[in-house]
């Protein structure tokens, strides 16, 4: 077989074309941090890659999920703490009222000062969180409390009389995707934290009745009723108490969701790592190799390739 100077010439450039090549794979690895460039560089680790990628995206999104659950809840105990506060004070205004020995101005001044904890209470219950009110159930755009404490209709909020319904099937409650195919109810509505639920007159079931007939108790001197009505305070404030209870339940809750997801984030993010990262120590152990062997085929190129004719032609 004849062996040309043009095919030495090819084949030396093929192989330092295929050395150069790898040296730039090389750098390209080591410039990324990653392992593949292309997805046929390797199907199998592309693959993977893909699969935990969606996992963690999935992951950031739930912490995200939490972290509003997190805020609304916070506010919604917030929001409960006041109410709470608010009927404390306006029991100990009842236990002032009713006893006897207050003038008929004195009842007067306790009862404007019940008149303006209820307007206060109010505004509690139409507290919003991000433009949302908190205990509106499904209707967040709308205040569920009428400027005169009765219930607004947020759409199956309330029955047609405006009198509240019973949530215990679970309507109204918002529920956030908190763990992978696990959703949590993370609101309370004006129904469950002003009116007790099971209690057919609305007089003592509904909170602002109550504070409505201690006001007009109060305001024409009728100690008798004033009296009477502090066992119905006492039934709302064990009834917010509860509804934070279950809040300060929840609280907890939210916070191991919080943490476990951390967790999860941290082991899939380094799953991710270590399928597609490079170590750097071998890359770059890599590389100086690859520098050599194409420094070196440059070098015995310049020495193997046989002169030509016009190399020893002389003039």
């Amino acid at each position: 077989m004849r062996i040309t100077n043009n095919m030495m010439v090819n084949n030396f450039l093929i192989n330092l074309n295929k050395n150069l090549s790898r040296l730039d794979d090389i750098q390209y690895k080591m410039a990324t941090g990653k392992k593949i460039r292309y997805p046929s560089d390797d199907p199998v680790i592309t693959a993977r890659s893909l699969r935990l990628r969606t996992d963690v995206s999935e992951i950031e999104q739930l912490q995200k999920n939490v972290d509003d659950a997190t805020s609304w809840v916070d506010t919604t105990e917030s929001a409960l703490a006041d109410i709470n506060e608010s009927l404390q004070r306006v029991r100990e205004l009842a236990v002032r009222g009713a006893n006897g020995t207050n003038t008929k101005e004195d009842m007067a001044q306790i009862a404007k000062e019940v008149a303006q904890i209820k307007q206060h209470i109010i505004q509690v219950g139409n507290t919003n969180y991000a433009g949302r009110y908190i205990f509106s159930g499904f209707k967040t755009d709308t205040a569920p409390l009428n400027s005169d404490g009765s219930f607004s209709d947020t759409g199956g909020f309330t029955s047609s009389g405006g009198y509240p319904i019973d949530l215990s099937t679970g309507n109204n409650i918002i529920q956030f995707e908190l763990m992978k195919a696990n959703y949590i109810g993370i609101n309370k509505t004006a129904n469950q934290i002003f009116y007790i639920q099971g209690e057919a007159d609305e007089n003592k079931g509904n909170l602002f009745k109550v504070l409505d007939n201690l006001i007009n108790a109060l305001e024409s001197g009728d100690v008798n009723t004033v009296n009477s009505l502090l066992s119905d305070i006492d039934r709302h404030i064990d009834n917010v108490v509860a509804q934070r209870g279950d809040v300060g339940a929840l609280q907890n809750r939210l916070e191991l969701i919080k943490n476990r997801l951390s967790d999860d984030n941290v082991n899939f993010t380094t799953l991710l790592s270590n399928n597609e990262d490079v170590d750097m120590a071998e890359i770059i152990m890599q590389l100086k190799t690859a520098e050599n062997v194409y420094r070196a085929a440059l070098q015995t190129g310049a020495q193997i390739l046989p002169p030509t004719l016009l190399d020893f032609l002389r003039f």
